[in-house]
């Protein structure tokens, strides 16, 4: 029967550096394998644990900057909530004065006048859908809150616009308004139903006469326009001028035309001088106020 072979063996010879016997060692070769199998296991374990470790510094740094951008950012969300909410607020608050303006324009509207050009269109509409958000509302609703205040933003300034419109259109209103004594003198004859000096007869009259002396001043009570300079009938010489608003006036009886046709004429201008011309019975002006050809009382315009 063959002797088996021998496992091989490595032989690891230790000399000192001192006078002390040689040592031999005999290690079987499976041995130095497997040492070699455990050393390289250790040292893959040692590699994953070491890459582990900088994985998870890596991971914290991470962290810590997320952790730092989400404070940064629940900062900056905490502002624009404020914001939102002091935008929503000033809104809220110019809701209630475009209410409070256009209250006011339908009552300072003076139908004995028959000037009003109100009221604006619109009344006071719902007021700002929403009250200002509160500190805790979602991030996810912050974008339909801005998209509402845009929306609402817009419809305000449209609703301003409408009402600067309206006052700039009441300031021209004003400035065409006859409000402006023509002439210096005493009244002899208001407006009304009166006695007529040549007929005796019960008639109406469509002005004032106001009494003065010849060659005295006559004023335009507001601004306008000269659409008439000349002689008519029984009124003798006669300016008339275009207020606008379908607002005209008409001087009588004049002695002198300053203004000239088309001529544009400011308030307290001086247009003309009272006379005694056309039927008349002494030196006045015969002073008419029309609103869209119907004759109105001079008085209800005269503010001073």
């Amino acid at each position: 029967m063959p002797t088996p072979p021998k496992a091989q063996q490595y032989t690891l010879i230790v000399v000192s550096d001192h006078s002390q016997a040689v040592r031999k060692f005999r290690l079987p070769r499976r041995w130095l394998r497997r040492g070699a199998y455990a050393g390289g296991g250790v040292a893959l374990v040692g590699l994953l644990t070491l890459g582990h470790y900088f994985s998870l510094l890596g991971t914290g740094t991470e962290n810590r900057i997320l952790r730092e951008e989400n404070a940064q950012l629940r900062s900056q969300i905490l502002l624009v909530q404020e914001k939102v909410a002091h935008i929503s607020a000033t809104l809220d608050r110019v809701e209630r004065f475009d209410a409070k303006l256009r209250t006011a324009v339908t009552q300072l509207q003076d139908p004995e006048r028959g000037l009003a050009i109100g009221p604006v269109g619109k009344s006071a509409e719902t007021p700002l859908a929403g009250a200002a958000p509160a500190a805790h509302e979602s991030v996810a609703a912050l974008p339909g809150r801005l998209a509402s205040l845009e929306s609402e933003a817009t419809r305000q300034e449209s609703s301003l616009r409408e009402l600067q419109e309206y006052f700039d259109d009441q300031k021209s209103l004003l400035a065409s308004t006859p409000s402006l004594w023509p002439a210096r003198g005493w009244v002899t004859s208001d407006f009304g139903v009166r006695v007529d000096p040549y007929t005796a007869e019960r008639m109406m009259h469509r002005g004032l006469d106001i009494a003065t002396a010849t060659g005295q001043p006559v004023y335009s009570p507001s601004d306008g326009t000269v659409v008439f300079a000349g002689t008519e009938g029984g009124y003798g010489k006669v300016l008339v001028i275009d207020h606008g608003y379908g607002v005209k006036t008409r001087y009588g009886h004049l002695s002198e035309i300053f203004a000239k046709l088309g001529e544009r004429v400011k308030r307290g201008a001086r247009v003309a001088a009272v006379g005694n011309t056309g039927r008349s019975t002494g030196p006045h002006l015969h002073y008419e106020v029309r609103v869209n050809g119907i004759p109105e009382n001079p008085r209800k315009f005269i503010l001073e």
